[in-house]
């Protein structure tokens, strides 16, 4: 009897503390299920690849086992010029993304469509896929969904990737790695909120927008602007290298690090990049002594650099 109240209390503890754990987690994910993918859906989780986070299969979060985004202008089978097409290769071993492993959580129509015209239970990671985003109508509506071009068009990876220029090559699903990584989800957020975000940082993203992405990355602290759209905000390549490198070159009052270790230890060409002699340079230019700031070295295409200015701006 004397502990009554306490039993009591205990169970009522338990009853709402699991009853908030039910709305919180089990209904939104039911929600979820139910809705379709979209089209910005299905571009995100093929070119992030299975984890866009820490996972087993990259422990160290290096980036490896991640597919490359690549612009296609000569079919990969005929040699024929097409149209510019964005393509997802996965090469064999890269594991595939949640839609591909889970179809259902791709909604009912882009699912079906997937399977039926995409043909995607076709696909193995054994021997890796290529693989294009397309449309079609369906009551009145276009409907995305994920084609399997390896087994619809007969473009497997090596023929794919050798048809590609360099500057049509994307490590998206590496630079995003690198993007959580570096905790730029720290002072960035990628979910712009109130109405007075979306007149500054544009329209939020949609809820299918993110079926099969694992982890998102909104960031839960804003010291910095929102990127959700930033790559059509800012599309140059250039811009961003110079701030990546050394924010203070383009925003004098940036409190945002450096990441110029990411570049490695050689530029684009081969060159050995000193940084001694780098920043020696720009004390100078900061000091006034000389007119122009140091040419920053373009990053070299397996840096950790390129992969994080192509994920950043992939976002549009």
């Amino acid at each position: 009897m004397a502990f009554r109240e306490y039993k009591i209390g205990a169970r009522m503890f338990g009853l709402a503390f699991g009853t908030s754990m039910f709305i919180t987690l089990y209904m939104p994910a039911v929600d979820i299920a139910n809705v379709s993918v979209t089209a910005t859906g299905l571009h995100r989780q093929l070119s992030f690849g299975r984890m866009g986070g820490f996972g087993y299969e990259d422990p160290l979060l290096t980036g490896v086992n991640k597919p490359v985004s690549v612009i296609l202008k000569t079919d990969p089978k005929s040699g024929s010029p097409m149209e510019a097409t964005r393509a997802y290769v996965y090469e064999a071993g890269v594991p595939f993304p949640n839609g591909l492993r889970h179809p259902r959580i791709l909604g009912k129509g882009p699912g079906e469509l997937s399977a039926s015209k995409g043909k995607i239970a076709e696909s193995s990671e054994t021997t890796g896929a290529v693989f294009v985003v397309r449309e079609v109508e369906m009551n009145g509506e276009m409907v995305p969904y994920i084609e399997n071009a390896t087994a619809v068009r007969g473009w497997n990876p090596s023929d794919t990737m050798q048809k590609v220029s360099e500057a049509d090559r994307f490590q998206i699903g590496k630079g995003k790695i690198m993007f959580v990584r570096e905790g730029c989800w720290w002072c960035h957020t990628l979910l712009p909120e109130e109405t007075q975000d979306w007149q500054y940082f544009g329209a939020p993203p949609m809820l299918g927008d993110f079926n099969g992405e694992n982890p998102t990355a909104f960031g839960s602290d804003r010291k910095a602007p929102d990127l959700t759209h930033v790559g059509s905000r800012n599309s140059s390549r250039e811009w961003m290298t110079l701030h990546f490198f050394n924010p203070r070159m383009v925003q004098p009052h940036s409190i945002m690090p450096r990441y110029d270790y990411l570049w490695g230890d050689v530029d684009a060409n081969g060159n050995k990049i000193n940084y001694s002699a780098w920043y020696a340079s720009y004390d100078e230019y900061s000091a006034g002594k000389r007119v122009y700031p140091p040419e920053v070295p373009e990053p070299a295409k397996d840096s950790e650099a390129r992969s994080l200015i192509d994920f950043v701006l992939n976002l549009k």
